[in-house]
């Protein structure tokens, strides 16, 4: 039964994507536009860390292409999650005015319809952006590549988009408690692929134990990337742990999916 919900998701889902992408299409010129402005908006970020660079050889110990490689994983793999899934950040404004009635009276998963709403074509951008910086920094970085190290990059970035999905299925399902607290997600959405753009050896000890144990953004990209590039982990934690991203993304989106159950059964309307 619950197998079957899941399918009837996915393929709701794809049906309103695609509605959105027709939709898109239909105004091509506007669409790159649109999206050339989403990847110039994101490359600030990465012309920031090459500013900082032209006055220091190293932050926080990292190099440039070592800091270009952490940066690109966060960019590609928070970049796959909002394009997937970042509509979920207009759900509370859909609480507050009582639109999510709509949706709960349509014989379609509610998850679907919120997250395949207005879907933006545009944050390709983003992705493309991310992959750029990563390429740039597959080539200039100093790694001894091995099989393991291979197999760790599509999982990183797999991995990775599912933890930033399982945020954002988070911070949804916490609209339904606070209704207008979309800053306070964007926090840990945006701000989280921001701050890991960075090594950790430039945030404090109790931050990098947050992003580890309590939301674990670490397993993006700073504890597997560790490995890669030969670099002492965070918090002296083992080496197995880098190849653990796929199994804490796993753990993140069940857990998420059981705060949005939740939340959604909390539901109780606007009342008018």
């Amino acid at each position: 039964m619950r197998r079957g919900r899941v399918v009837e998701g996915v393929r709701a889902y794809g049906l309103i994507a695609g509605m959105w992408i027709r939709s898109t299409m239909a105004y091509r010129t506007s669409f790159a536009l649109t999206t050339f402005g989403n990847f110039a908006m994101t490359a600030l970020d990465f012309v920031a860390i090459l500013l900082m660079f032209s006055r220091v050889d190293a932050l926080g110990g990292w190099s440039l292409p070592e800091v270009a490689f952490l940066y690109g994983l966060s960019g590609v793999s928070f970049g796959l999650a909002d394009l997937a899934i970042g509509s979920m950040e207009r759900l509370g404004r859909r609480v507050r005015d009582g639109t999510l009635d709509t949706l709960l009276v349509r014989p379609v998963p509610v998850l679907a319809q919120v997250a395949a709403d207005r879907f933006a074509l545009r944050r390709l951008g983003r992705v493309t952006q991310g992959a750029l910086v990563l390429g740039y920094a597959l080539v200039v970085v100093d790694v001894d590549w091995t099989a393991a190290k291979l197999l760790l990059m599509p999982l990183m970035l797999l991995g990775g988009a599912g933890i930033f999905c399982a945020v954002f299925l988070a911070a949804g399902a916490f609209q339904f408690a606070a209704q207008d607290a979309s800053e306070v997600a964007n926090a840990f959405t945006y701000g989280g692929t921001t701050m890991l753009q960075y090594p950790p050896t430039v945030f404090a000890l109790d931050l990098v134990r947050g992003a580890t144990f309590v939301v674990p953004l670490a397993f993006v990209n700073w504890l597997p990337a560790s490995h890669v590039l030969g670099r002492p982990y965070p918090l002296g934690l083992p080496g197995w742990v880098a190849f653990t991203t796929p199994l804490v993304a796993a753990a993140c989106c069940a857990l998420a999916g059981l705060a949005w159950r939740a939340g959604l059964r909390s539901y109780r309307s606007t009342g008018s």
